[in-house]
């Protein structure tokens, strides 16, 4: 007898089709894991090199993560969650800095948005015709590591502006001549003081557009940025010859108890390029928390098509044990089997995987996720463990689908390949059941919860009923084929042969019906969650925004934008609204976390709000709205436990810790606002100082039109839509890739099934059955395996759907008509042409 590795060789080349099977589903679940793991190891790793400071060795500044603490002793876990706005120094701290040993000098460093008055300046005084109307501002003294030099005039002093080369040049401005300019501080007349070529670490992060570049005095940056005393980052400057490790230990000791980290390296880059932090958390997201279920599903969808394909000889095995092969040389045969395609199949797969990787990374860049000097990492780790795990996969998958006919006498084996076996494994009932009462107890928990846990329990639910399915499949399929028979009953002969066959072969049509579950409940559960909470925000904001107009700026609005609009004719009411975002702790114990809230922040009092925006209020009242005093939505208040009159402990945009009264909890959140707080209480506390909305009731649209861009409440709702396409586009993705590589497995074990029926299909045209015939009959098992798919993984889509939404919006799940048709018309079409194609060449030698 061969050699097992033999065996393996001739089965490969005598059984192709079940063999390119089983390659296609290693190498997609290889380009799966790949590329989710090379978007986590970026995740890990990314870093943006020093460009504003290259010539600065030493930056102090502010710690940007907020940490949340859980367990104790061994169990201990920190997890760093990033600030929502840029946390500030003390700008005297530059003082202490330059007195280390090794400091030649060292300055506070500050950038800050400034708006372009085109109207209200004094006489003599000119506004800047900026592109966009925004000037990114700094303080003269960072010209000292910048590179930046004056051509004309002389440095800034209170008062006092210099210019950018090209700005001056659109302006006419020169020395001398008075500008206005809009700061967080009001409009104000600056002379200007001189005329600067901006240097390459001013320009470095320009995005082929060059910026409006403004200085003022050092002294009166902090004061125009909205932040008295503070600066973004202390930059230090070393005496020729001092090493920069030296200089970084001097400089912290310096600084010792002032809260300042010291940076140097690359990791001066994540100082001056904030969205650093957020970009790792996006990027973790989708290749920790999506990469662990693809890889999951993945590995789940790849074991079955090897079991397929190892129990589609189950034949082949039975009349090698009736010949004389021993259990161990049948173990071994398939082993051998799985070694000479998995490796193949993997490497295969991270090639695409690479690519895929790769364009996901440009789409978020593109999309400004993740900033532009961020780099992708590609190593060999991800590589090697996509190829092990698809290597695991085909070892553990063959050796439980060979281990039966293996063990059995060979009599036995024989009776078995003939029939299949009506009942499976006790083990795999037994975590079956367990596997759909985890899901059912999950379900009960979502429902109960609201916000994050609702989500989270979600996730449970979906994952428990999908390996439910995949493990009560053989029964599942029976079950399904003698329901969903019964109307095929009465619709001919091919259809009803079509029924009986899915009855006999419940092992094979629970190895078509389970990636099309797959690809339905989870294209489902990703795209209308999505749908769902888009269409709750668009509800609530539609009627929560009561203001006759709406007037915005992408700029910013002018700080005193609301006091302007009040003074219109026929104006009742003027608010003013800066979006921002805060930190609410929610949860305890293991399960403590920090959860973002979008807030609002208010220019004006309770009842002027109440003119403009109807929050819902279902507890307290808006007129206690103010300093101290909040108020947030329901959802917010079940996860953190909290209600009117409790002090909710938060941090603001900076990481600033605050614990304000709840005065009034509301039911429009998700549409409007979290958390809803005076304006003064975010004075300082965010980069920009300008207002992001005006709402107005009352008034006349031309008298607005000097302020902003001005809509009614519905545009403005549907521009606030179009602003949530990021999320829309991430979860459509990560649908395309899991429904799509679900989509293929569910081809390619329809096209198996298929070839390996050609035997019983010959047998069909040989007993008088007609061409037609044995393709109706497939046509009708084709559309068998689609509806059973699509119901049942549109009811494990409902159930993860329902309780979720339930939860977090307080509504059902709204679900697209012409999506969800599109979904069932895809799993339709393609469950058709996987059977008819492979099913017209097989019957070509039978024509």
């Amino acid at each position: 007898m061969r050699r097992p590795n033999g065996l393996a060789r001739e089965a490969v080349r005598f059984k192709p089709a079940s063999f390119a099977g089983t390659f296609l589903a290693l190498l997609m679940s290889a380009l799966i894991v790949s590329a989710c793991g090379i978007l986590l190891e970026t995740s890990l790793r990314a870093s943006v090199p020093p460009q504003r400071y290259a010539r600065a060795p030493v930056v102090a500044a502010a710690d940007q993560y907020e940490y949340v603490v859980t367990g104790s002793g061994e169990d201990r876990e920190k997890e760093a969650v990033p600030l929502p706005d840029t946390a500030r120094v003390d700008a005297g701290l530059a003082a202490k800095a330059a007195k280390a040993p090794g400091a030649a000098t060292a300055v506070p460093d500050f950038t800050f948005p400034v708006r372009a008055a085109d109207d209200g300046a004094g006489p003599g005084a000119r506004g800047l015709p900026v592109p966009g109307g925004v000037i990114t501002a700094h303080g003269w003294g960072s010209q000292t590591f910048t590179g930046t030099e004056l051509t004309t005039g002389s440095a800034p002093r209170e008062g006092e502006v210099v210019l950018d080369a090209g700005t001056a040049r659109a302006a006419k401005a020169a020395v001398g001549d008075t500008v206005v300019l809009r700061t967080a501080a009001g409009q104000q007349d600056f002379r200007v003081a001189g005329v600067a070529e901006a240097g390459a670490a001013d320009t470095a992060r320009d995005t082929g557009v060059a910026r409006a570049i403004a200085w003022f005095a050092d002294a009166q940056a902090p004061t125009l940025a909205g932040h008295p005393g503070k600066a973004d980052a202390i930059v230090v400057l070393a005496k020729h010859g001092t090493d920069a490790g030296d200089l970084a230990g001097s400089v912290k000791k310096a600084l010792t108890g002032s809260g300042a980290q010291v940076h140097t390296g690359d990791d001066r880059g994540a100082v001056e390029e904030p969205g650093l932090g957020h970009a790792k958390l996006t990027l973790f997201g989708i290749g920790g928390s999506f990469g662990g279920i693809a890889a999951i599903v993945a590995v789940f969808t790849a074991a079955g098509t090897v079991a397929l394909s190892v129990g589609q000889r189950a034949r082949a095995f039975a009349l090698l044990r009736a010949v004389g092969a021993t259990p161990r040389q049948i173990r071994r045969a398939v082993a051998s089997e799985a070694l000479l395609v998995a490796p193949l199949a993997g490497i295969a797969g991270c090639l695409p995987g690479i690519g895929l990787a790769h364009w996901w990374f440009g789409q978020l860049q593109d999309r400004g996720a993740i900033p532009q000097a961020v780099d992708l990492h590609v190593s060999g780790l991800p590589l090697l463990a996509a190829v092990g795990v698809g290597l695991l996969t085909a070892l553990g998958a063959g050796w439980a689908a060979g281990r039966r006919p293996a063990k059995i006498k060979p009599g036995q084996a024989l009776s078995e390949a003939s029939v299949e076996r009506l009942r499976p494994g006790l083990i795999r009932t037994v975590l079956g059941v367990g596997a759909l009462v985890s899901g059912a107890v999950l379900t009960g928990v979502s429902a109960r919860s609201a916000g994050g846990d609702a989500a989270g329990a979600a996730l449970g639910v979906v994952m428990c009923f999908m390996l439910a399915v995949g493990l009560l499949g053989p029964l599942v399929a029976r079950l399904c084929a003698s329901l969903f028979g019964l109307p095929l009953r009465g619709a001919g002969p091919a259809a009803e042969l079509a029924a009986a066959n899915s009855r006999a072969n419940a092992r094979r049509l629970a190895s078509a019906i389970t990636p099309i579950v797959l690809a339905m409940a989870f294209a489902s559960t990703l795209v209308f969650m999505h749908t769902s909470e888009t269409h709750a925000a668009d509800k609530q904001r539609r009627a929560g925004i009561t203001a006759d107009h709406v007037v915005t700026d992408p700029a910013g609005l002018p700080v005193d934008a609301a006091a302007h609009a009040s003074r219109a004719p026929g104006v009742e009411a003027a608010v003013g609204l800066l979006n921002t975002q805060v930190l609410v702790p929610v949860g305890s114990g293991e399960f403590k976390s920090l959860q973002g809230a979008a807030t609002q922040g208010v220019t004006g009092s309770g009842a002027e709000l109440a003119k403009v925006q109807d929050l819902d209020v279902r507890e307290g009242s808006l007129d206690h709205l103010g300093k101290g005093r909040i108020a947030i939505d329901k959802t917010l208040a079940n996860s953190a436990d909290a209600g009117v009159g409790d002090r909710l402990p938060l941090y603001l945009p900076d990481g600033t810790e605050a614990r304000p009264e709840i005065v009034a909890v509301y039911g429009r959140g998700l549409g409007l606002a979290t958390v809803t707080m005076d304006r003064a209480s975010l004075s300082g506390h965010v980069t920009s100082g300008f207002d992001s909305t005006l709402l107005v009731r009352g008034g006349s649209e031309q008298s607005l039109t000097a302020l902003g861009e001005v809509t009614d409440a519905s545009g403005y709702a549907t521009e606030r839509n179009l602003d949530a396409k990021l999320g829309a586009w991430m979860n459509n993705t990560m649908a395309a890739v899991l429904g799509g590589f679900a989509a293929v497995a569910a081809v390619n074990t329809l096209v198996m099934t298929v070839l390996d029926r050609r035997r019983e299909l010959g047998t069909l045209r040989l007993v008088g059955s007609t061409r037609r015939q044995v393709l109706t009959m497939l046509r009708w098992e084709g559309l068998l395996v689609s509806a059973v798919g699509v119901v049942l993984g549109s009811a494990i889509a409902a159930a993860t759907l329902i309780p979720m939404m339930s939860g977090t919006t307080g509504e059902a799940p709204y679900v697209p008509p012409l999506v969800y048709g599109s979904f069932v018309a895809a799993a339709g079409g393609l469950a058709l042409l996987a059977v008819t194609l492979p099913a017209r060449a097989a019957l070509r030698r039978w024509s």
